[in-house]
């Protein structure tokens, strides 16, 4: 299995051997289980949360998403921890996230005073705005580690929760004496795309025909040539490398005009020079070195004109208990769809329990392997005669797109996910749906500054309103000025209202820019 997270590894000085941050971690982790017993389930007990929102993944594919360093932002829905009244929280930014931000999501906290808030809410910024990881940033910087450390007032209370876990935050957590709510790097392999096709066998759930394991171009020509040769009425396939991520790792590959007989592998050599790849000016020389460098899986690619993109999330807690979190359906694009841009809560009614059910299996396979923390799996699903038939396509070993909204959700209505009929109602009973995206972007939008995006959510009435628990709610603000680029979060009583509020959102944006203009 090739393994990404050693490039990340190398480009940040380690003075520990790894064997010993391994043993370390593995120590620290230990302790998880009893803390968990003790002070999670009691909402006075004194904690702190360190959140790192760092992305530690492949920083050549992370560099097609445009603001991708503002993505630290979307972890501030864990602000909203501090409705606790004595948990503090850490949070760490590569750059520091402007104070009408952190106030914006501190106002939104229900019954809690601003001010007894925060106290309890410490941030630390880097001041680095490179490309590079967050996290890699603190390690480099002693002092930076040092005023984390002194901010936590008893590491036996007190814990990390990242974005994502590579071998960076195994350090960081080493050199901490904290332990991560997260899953160990030894065990991300399963959420690759290899991996994940690997699970989904052992979990006897349907997925696309293909192969993983893939090393080099040779192997991808080869792997298509098996594909179309056992399915000959074939007409595309995808490409996708191991670690790539929101379907920026994908290309996808077309046998039109493809040939018969000895001469088809040849064509095939041809043909890859000319995939459609999902991220903007990917060439066949950068996407062939990172299949070198990370591997990569080719699988059939699904045809279906009504087909949906539905997902389910899970946690597996430090006592080993299994949740299903929620399901969702993905609003995807780009050339051909596999882009991620947003999500609906929940999934649709026709199929949002056989989703669940699917995706419970391979939970309870990843559970067994010892993973731990909040999880994706996402699936294909097309209609057919007698139902929708759900391809399982990957497993997400770490917090995505579908996580913030629906933490924010659960923090605001303070309501729980029932999987018995898959809804999610407020402590009031009342069901609740929602739309968000983390792709809400206009060129104009470059004109509002956080202050002013928040000055016209006040005027026009854009809020989440806790007495009728409705309304709308802002992430990924600070990438407004530079990218016109915003995340939102609409909540509603109904997929409709909710669907309203979203529209009624883009129209109030776009006439005020228009009105600035």
């Amino acid at each position: 299995m090739h393994k990404k997270t050693g490039s990340l590894l190398a480009a940040t000085p380690i003075d520990e051997p790894r064997q010993d941050v391994e043993a370390e971690f593995a120590s620290l982790q230990a302790k998880l289980p009893g803390q968990f017993r003790r002070i999670f389930a009691d909402h006075r007990a004194p904690r702190t949360v360190l959140v790192v929102p760092s992305m530690s993944l492949d920083a050549d594919v992370l560099a097609h998403i445009a603001g991708v360093h503002h993505y630290e932002e979307r972890m501030l829905c864990l602000l909203l921890l501090l409705r606790l009244p004595r948990c503090r929280v850490v949070y760490v930014s590569s750059t520091p996230i402007a104070d009408s931000i952190v106030d914006y999501y501190l106002h939104l906290l229900p019954g809690v005073p601003y001010t007894h808030a925060r106290r309890r809410l410490q941030m630390i910024a880097c001041h680095d705005a490179g490309h590079r990881p967050l996290t890699s940033k603190i390690l480099e910087r002693p002092r930076v580690v040092a005023r984390i450390r002194d901010a936590i007032p008893d590491l036996d209370a007190a814990h990390m929760t990242c974005f994502n876990v590579s071998e960076l935050e195994q350090v960081l957590a080493v050199r901490l004496g904290l332990p991560i709510y997260g899953c160990d790097p030894a065990l991300l392999a399963h959420g690759s795309k290899s991996g994940s096709r690997k699970i989904f066998r052992q979990a006897g759930i349907d997925l696309p025909p293909g192969y993983e394991d893939l090393a080099d171009g040779e192997e991808i020509a080869e792997a298509l040539l098996e594909l179309k040769t056992e399915h000959p009425s074939l007409e595309r396939a995808v490409v996708k490398l191991n670690e790539g991520f929101s379907g920026e790792g994908n290309a996808l590959f077309r046998f039109d005009g493809a040939p018969d007989g000895a001469s088809l592998k040849s064509w095939i050599r041809r043909q890859l020079e000319h995939l459609a790849f999902e991220a903007a000016n990917m060439t066949w020389e950068a996407f062939g070195a990172k299949i070198e460098e990370m591997g990569a899986i080719v699988e059939a690619f699904i045809e279906g004109e009504h087909k949906r993109s539905p997902s389910g999330q899970y946690r597996i807690d430090p006592t080993g208990q299994l949740d299903v979190i929620s399901t969702h359906d993905q609003v995807l694009g780009g050339g051909s769809g596999q882009i991620f841009l947003g999500c609906r809560f929940p999934a649709d009614q026709s199929y949002r329990l056989e989703v669940q059910e699917a995706g419970r299996r391979a939970a309870v396979v990843l559970r067994d392997h010892g993973v731990l923390g909040r999880f994706g799996v996402d699936f294909i699903s097309v209609p057919e005669a007698d139902g929708w038939r759900h391809y399982a396509i990957e497993i997400n070993l770490r917090k995505g797109g579908t996580t913030h909204p629906f933490l924010m959700l659960q923090f605001l209505t303070d309501g729980q996910y029932d999987p018995e009929d898959g809804l999610f109602y407020t402590a009031a009973g009342q069901p609740r749906c929602y739309y968000a995206s983390d792709n809400l972007e206009n060129p104009v939008y470059r004109r509002l500054t956080p202050d002013d995006l928040i000055d016209v959510a006040v005027t026009n009435d854009l809020h989440f309103h806790g007495a009728g628990q409705q309304g709308v709610a802002f992430h990924l603000i600070g990438a407004l000025p530079e990218f016109g680029k915003l995340g939102v979060l609409c909540v509603g009583d109904s997929e409709t209202s909710a669907n309203r509020f979203y529209e009624q959102t883009i129209a109030v944006l776009d006439r005020e820019c228009r009105r600035r203009e």
